[in-house]
């Protein structure tokens, strides 16, 4: 059996590009109003893939430790920005709390991937580094995202019962304890479903991509559950990490709940 790739050019893309205009077609048929909205995110989305492209390209065929990291440290951050803004509870100084927590997060993780797994050599190679990393980013911020918005609606939500534990005595911990451990479980339910759905109800993206480049595929599935295993380390370490981080920008230095300091954002 031949693996060899077929080759994919501006025809081919332009012939795939019919499926979306069908889609939009079909919600103007139903007046569902998306269908300009689903032709700009079409179009958005090929046009920062082609520059991803060419941005690749050009720090691939550069031998420099600096440029690569400085292009994470840019994908960490604009993903930390997009965690915050597709929530909609927010807390003073919660942005800056979660581009940092993201920031650590994917990097603690990608590092362990690339050193301790792969063990990449040079450590900068950005042929591993940066598509890792952006793997890692994409899942973790939905997890962060979700996690975040629920800790802070939790507050909103349980203002009353956790005052009253509060007053009663109770830890900032404590108290906490029920709104924190529901938004880590709400941050974490994304990846424990993409795992479970992983292989027997769908091909995941990477391992997808791998068989359609040619690769073989137990070769393939094996790229796969590493990197399987390395979001869900990701999302975890950040969910949890932004929860916490979130609950002690909610309450003062008094251990008192400051609802006022939580507003909520309407999309």
């Amino acid at each position: 059996m031949s693996l060899a790739t077929i080759d994919l050019g501006v025809g081919e893309l332009l012939l795939a590009s019919v499926l979306v205009l069908a889609t939009a077609a079909a919600s103007l048929a139903f007046h569902l109003g998306m269908a300009r909205g689903l032709l700009l995110a079409a179009l958005r989305a090929a046009a920062q893939l082609a520059v991803l492209g060419l941005v690749l390209r050009w720090v691939f065929a550069r031998d420099s430790a600096a440029l690569v990291l400085v292009m994470m440290l840019a994908m960490a951050l604009l993903a930390g920005h997009e965690a915050v803004r597709r929530t909609r509870h927010r807390v003073r100084g919660g942005k800056g709390m979660a581009m940092g927590v993201v920031l650590a997060t994917s990097m603690a993780v990608t590092a362990y991937a690339t050193q301790a797994v792969l063990r990449v050599e040079p450590w900068y190679e950005p042929q591993y580094l940066i598509p890792i990393l952006g793997m890692i980013l994409g899942n973790t911020l939905n997890g962060i995202s979700l996690g975040l918005d629920a800790v802070l609606a939790g507050f909103r939500r349980e203002r009353t019962r956790v005052e009253g534990l509060l007053a009663h005595g109770a830890t900032r911990a404590s108290a906490a304890r029920d709104v924190v451990r529901e938004a880590v479980r709400t941050g974490l339910v994304p990846v424990v479903n993409m795992m479970i759905a992983a292989g027997a109800i769908s091909i995941p993206g990477m391992m997808t991509g791998q068989i359609l480049a040619g690769e073989e595929p137990f070769s393939a599935a094996r790229y796969q559950m590493f990197i399987l295993f390395a979001i869900a380390g990701g999302t975890a370490l950040g969910t949890v990490g932004v929860v916490l981080l979130a609950t002690r920008l909610a309450f003062d230095e008094r251990d008192r709940l400051r609802v006022d300091r939580i507003e909520r954002v309407d999309a």
